[in-house]
């Protein structure tokens, strides 16, 4: 199957730009396109068995509903984005080709796929399936196969709690007035470990993360555990009840499944 093409919406960047060079390296023929180059959806649909949606999750569904339609039966329409519940449905509902939600578990910077972790939906799809999976497993991958729902519930713990934190930790330190220079000099390896992901977080892509948080439809079960530990925390702190606090993550400790 070297002999087909790949078209990427949204390949000019980030994680569409990443799979664009991995699938020429596998060498397969990689059209991509950005807002204003590349392949029109008209001709990308027409040429490409493959056909990949790499852009902002906050613009996914509504790319997926303009190609849908213009996708033929035997062909494999994918996405990249961290949510999967509602672009896989817009692919189902909008497409008559085969549709697998694929979201990478790492982000644009990495090297390889080896030893990476890729969550895989396959929702309707017969021959495009082990040709995927046959790829991202020879480069080494971990292949977690999975439904949309379960993918975005663990997103919601896995990326929206981890993002909260980190948000939630930023936004505190520009609360104190304390300037991060300063800091520096008390400044332990976690604390640099920390803050070197705010500072990713905050003056990177600040969009993606917000949307990687605020779109996942699980989010607000995390917030409301979060809100409610956070005040439990709150109370012992108070009244200085450090037996109580250190009981309580004795017990939560005891309490994972694993660790």
């Amino acid at each position: 199957m070297k002999n087909i093409q790949i078209g990427i919406i949204g390949g000019t960047g980030g994680i569409g730009r990443w799979f664009a060079r991995f699938f020429k390296k596998e060498g397969y023929a990689v059209h991509v396109s950005g807002r204003k180059t590349g392949m029109d959806m008209d001709e990308m649909a027409e040429k490409c068995p493959v056909v990949i949606v790499s852009v902002p999750i906050s613009a996914t569904v509504q790319v997926i509903k303009q190609l849908g339609p213009r996708m033929k039966k035997e062909s494999l329409f994918m996405d990249l984005t961290s949510l999967k519940t509602e672009p896989v449905k817009a692919m189902l509902k909008s497409s008559i080709s085969e549709v697998i939600g694929l979201h990478p578990l790492f982000g644009p910077n990495i090297r390889f796929m080896s030893g990476k972790n890729v969550a895989v939906c396959p929702v309707r799809t017969k021959k495009w399936l082990p040709w995927l999976t046959g790829i991202l497993k020879r480069r080494g991958a971990h292949i977690i196969e999975t439904t949309p729902e379960k993918h975005d519930e663990a997103m919601a713990i896995v990326q929206g709690l981890t993002h909260l934190n980190t948000i939630t930790m930023g936004l505190i330190l520009g609360d104190t007035g304390r300037k991060l220079s300063e800091l520096k000099k008390f400044s332990t390896p976690i604390f640099d470990t920390k803050t070197s992901i705010i500072k990713k977080i905050f003056a990177g892509n600040p969009g993606l993360y917000a949307e990687i948080i605020a779109f996942n439809p699980h989010i607000h079960k995390i917030l409301d555990l979060y809100i409610k530990d956070l005040s439990e925390l709150k109370s012992l702190i108070d009244r200085m009840d450090t037996k109580g606090l250190t009981e309580l993550m004795e017990n939560r400790f005891r309490n994972f499944p694993t660790l």
